[in-house]
């Protein structure tokens, strides 16, 4: 496949993501938080073959636009974050739809939504054949940042997972809709919404500072140590030996939406002691596998 119909798959993705853009609510949470992505990349940076490594250093080197937001994310662990950083740039907000997949699910009986296309399923898709038939290597560079991105996005429950019911019958966005009340320092509640909670890893992961600014470096490590805690790469549910299947983890995602995320938690609800235990369990799996994954995907594209 030559160079030229890479881009025009591409660019009929993105034009399908304008129009669904359109079709959305304004207000839609961006996958993990930056640590949570930071978390994620970091895991996987450390399992890279040698030629993976050196191909994913030399294309985060390459200064795309916007070069002023690249240049502050150069190497993969920073890179991770790049996509949402983007969101100070409204020409980019058409990109936003291929964050997440909608698959609904209905507790009352009320009828199933469509899942709208594109989506993140097929984001990666896209990306990944980019990333191994493109000889332009700003789009490849490009690429490689929504992979790093989207493989965290994809493994946060709430990005596959949609709840409908007779008062969301269109779903709730997956949890953006749900607003929650969560303990904070000094035993004071604040109110949020259901996914920004899971973006966060259930308040434990390195906090975003203002203005979306990530956390530092030295916070991730420590945080993806704990994260492989208890979620070993030798799980045979990982499949690392397919690593291409975006539509299963996307699959694993909705039932750890259905099963941990959304049960109990409607307007006013305050996860309990043991909602948060379970939650950030699931949490930080999560994080682990989709470490393991983007390390397995990027090493089988580069062998």
């Amino acid at each position: 496949m030559n160079n030229e119909t890479n881009r025009r798959q591409f660019n009929r993705v993105i034009a399908i993501g304008v129009a669904f853009l359109i079709l959305c609510t304004p207000s839609i949470s961006l996958g993990w938080g930056a640590g949570g992505h930071m978390m994620v990349a970091s895991i996987a940076f450390g399992r890279l073959n040698p030629r993976a490594k050196a191909q994913a250093k030399t294309l985060l080197a390459i200064a795309i636009n916007p070069a002023a937001v690249s240049a502050k994310s150069k190497d993969f662990v920073n890179a991770a974050h790049w996509p949402d950083d983007l969101r100070q740039f409204p020409e980019f907000d058409l990109f936003k739809p291929l964050h997440f997949i909608d698959q609904p699910f209905s507790l009352d009986g009320t009828p199933l939504p469509a899942v709208p296309t594109p989506d993140i399923v097929t984001a990666l898709a896209d990306n990944v054949n980019i990333l191994k038939t493109s000889t332009d290597k700003n789009a490849q560079a490009q690429a490689l940042r929504f992979i790093i991105h989207f493989v965290g996005d994809i493994h946060q429950p709430l990005h596959c997972a949609t709840r409908v019911d007779s008062a969301h019958p269109q779903g709730d966005r997956g949890g953006n809709l749900v607003s929650i009340k969560v303990p904070v320092t000094g035993g004071k509640l604040k109110t949020t919404n259901l996914h920004s909670y899971w973006d966060g890893g259930i308040g434990s992961f390195p906090k975003t500072g203002a203005n979306f600014k990530p956390p530092a470096l030295s916070k991730i490590g420590p945080a993806a140590a704990r994260a492989k805690v208890g979620n070993p790469d030798t799980d045979p549910d990982l499949k690392l030996n397919d690593p291409f299947n975006f539509q299963a983890w996307a699959a694993e995602s909705l039932t750890a939406a259905k099963d941990t995320a959304y049960p109990g938690m409607t307007n006013g609800a305050k996860p309990n002691a043991t909602y948060r235990s379970k939650a950030l369990k699931v949490a930080r799996k999560r994080v682990a596998w989709g470490g393991y994954r983007l390390a397995a995907l990027l090493n089988a594209i580069w062998p």
